[in-house]
């Protein structure tokens, strides 16, 4: 763009900022943070004779990892990690 093209187009509009992003859980690039547990994943329902260990065990390779199935789903299994009924969907997070 040259001095003269600046001076032809006149008066202009200054440009607008963009929308702000919803408030919640963002960072300064506008990211949303969100807890390592609540990633996307793939789900998995109870079938008779499942622990969250032997879930673990199958999905991750590790039966240690029962705790972040556990965190991922506090909601639908309750306080007791060891009551998991059959036919309870669960979300099994990504490690």
């Amino acid at each position: 763009m040259g001095l003269f093209d600046f001076l032809n187009k006149g008066e202009q509009k200054p440009v607008q900022p963009a929308n702000k992003p919803a408030t919640g859980n963002t960072d300064f690039f506008g990211n949303t943070n969100q807890p390592a547990a609540t990633t996307q994943g793939d789900s998995y329902t109870v079938v008779s004779g499942d622990s969250l260990s032997k879930i673990a065990k199958h999905h991750y390779g590790d039966a240690s990892k029962w705790h972040q199935i556990y965190d991922a789903n506090k909601a639908t299994i309750g306080s007791n990690p060891d009551h998991i009924e059959v036919g309870q969907v669960l979300n099994l997070p990504k490690i």
